[in-house]
C-alpha cells in the first residue's frame, strides 16, 4: 500500500484538483466541498485541505467541515482525520477515518470513534457547495454541542460556535 501511495502522490502535479487526486485513491470527489482553496499532499500520504471558510454539507447527516482540514490519504481510505464532524441527534463527532471498499462497493464508512457509519457512496459522487453557517430553524444555530469520548469516563458536552 505505501508503494501505491507514493506512486500517486508523486503523480500529483500542480495542476490537479483535490477532486482529481481523490478518485486516484479510489475515494470519491465529493467528500471535500466545491470551496477548497488550496491543498498539499506529502509523499507519505499526509494532507492538508484548506477551504474558504468552515462550512456545512447535508449528505445522509448534516457534516461540518473545518478550514483547515488534515489526514492520511492511502488507497481506499483517509485516516488520522481531523476537522471533519458529522451530526446525529443534534450532537456533534469527529470523523475520525473514512474508507470504501476494495474492490469498491456502493458503500462509504464514516468511522467515529468505535462505530462505523455505512452510507451510500452516491452522495459523495459529485462536488457540492456548502453554506457557512446553521440553518436559522435549527435548535443549535447559536452553537453545536460537541461530544468527546473517553475510555473510562461518560461522553463530556460542550458548546461550540
Amino acid at each position: 500500500m505505501a508503494v501505491i501511495a507514493l506512486f500517486w502522490a508523486r503523480a500529483c502535479t500542480a495542476e490537479e484538483s483535490v477532486y482529481d487526486v481523490l478518485p486516484k485513491f479510489g475515494l470519491p470527489s465529493g467528500l471535500l466541498p466545491n470551496t477548497v482553496t488550496d491543498y498539499t499532499l506529502d509523499e507519505d500520504g499526509q494532507f492538508e485541505v484548506v477551504l474558504a471558510s468552515p462550512c456545512y454539507i447535508q449528505f445522509d447527516y448534516l457534516v461540518y467541515y473545518d478550514k483547515r482540514i488534515t489526514g492520511k490519504l492511502n488507497y481506499g481510505s483517509i485516516t488520522n482525520l481531523k476537522g471533519i464532524e458529522v451530526q446525529s441527534l443534534f450532537l456533534w463527532f469527529n470523523v475520525d477515518e473514512i474508507r470504501v471498499d476494495l474492490p469498491p462497493s456502493n458503500s462509504i464508512y464514516f468511522q467515529v470513534g468505535i462505530i462505523n457509519k455505512k452510507l451510500n457512496v452516491d452522495q459523495f459522487k459529485t462536488v457540492r457547495s456548502c453554506r457557512n453557517s446553521l440553518s436559522s430553524s435549527s435548535p443549535c444555530a447559536q452553537g453545536r454541542i460537541k461530544v468527546l469520548f473517553s475510555s473510562f469516563n461518560p461522553p463530556f458536552f460542550f458548546f461550540r460556535n
